[in-house]
């Protein structure tokens, strides 16, 4: 099964759904335009959508709803967690300004004081 992501207007994923692969080769987008001639007509003249690979071996992420299509990158983007955390442009994906504490105990970030806060289990 291919999978393709339904787009608003301003290209946020709005659901996802699969099409049979006699229909679009998966993760091959040079079928990526049959997929979705056949979504377009199957949703009644719906024509944004575009192809996500579940692994992800194109488009950096896999598409799930509330992330973003940027056309730009030609990724999925998933909704950002806080406001201090960047965009890593080679994955697609928020890293916070901190890298997380690597010895082994488990921590939740704290956007007020920007850094990552032991979680007492």
């Amino acid at each position: 099964m291919s999978v393709f992501a339904k787009l608003d207007d301003n290209n946020v994923v709005i659901e996802t759904n699969s099409v049979s692969d006699s229909i679009a080769t998966p993760d091959n987008l040079s079928q990526e335009q049959q997929g979705i001639d056949f979504l377009t007509e199957w949703s009644g003249g719906y024509s944004n959508w575009k192809q996500t690979s579940q692994t992800n071996s194109f488009r950096k992420n896999y598409a799930g709803a509330g992330y973003t299509y940027d056309a730009t990158l030609d990724a999925f983007i998933a909704p950002k967690p806080y406001p201090s955390w960047l965009l890593n442009t080679e994955t697609c994906r928020w890293v916070p300004p901190t890298p997380y504490p690597s010895d082994g105990n488990m921590y939740t970030w704290d956007e007020a004081t920007q850094s990552w806060v032991k979680v007492n289990v």
